[in-house]
């Protein structure tokens, strides 16, 4: 699967670790809810909310990684199939 494939898949429900951000480094756990700015993921602990500007992201979905940073995916999750190219 493609990096531009993938980013139009629902991302609620897969596993993720946010990469950049000092205060939120290396905090990983299943994406369960997204808006256009953020996504809150709920860890062994708690649920988060992170931003999708200013950090990346790493999400395994079928066997695979993809790195996609904040920025490539700042789209309501309805519009994001239309825009990423």
């Amino acid at each position: 699967m493609k990096k531009s494939d993938f980013m139009r898949t629902e991302l609620i429900g897969m596993e993720v670790e946010v990469l950049s951000a000092p205060c939120y480094a290396w905090m990983a756990g299943r994406v369960v809810d997204e808006t256009k700015n953020t996504f809150t993921v709920a860890t062994a602990r708690s649920e988060r909310m992170v931003p999708k500007k200013g950090n990346e992201f790493r999400f395994s979905h079928l066997n695979e990684e993809f790195v996609i940073a904040g920025s490539e995916i700042l789209h309501r999750p309805e519009d994001r199939i239309k825009k990423v190219r």
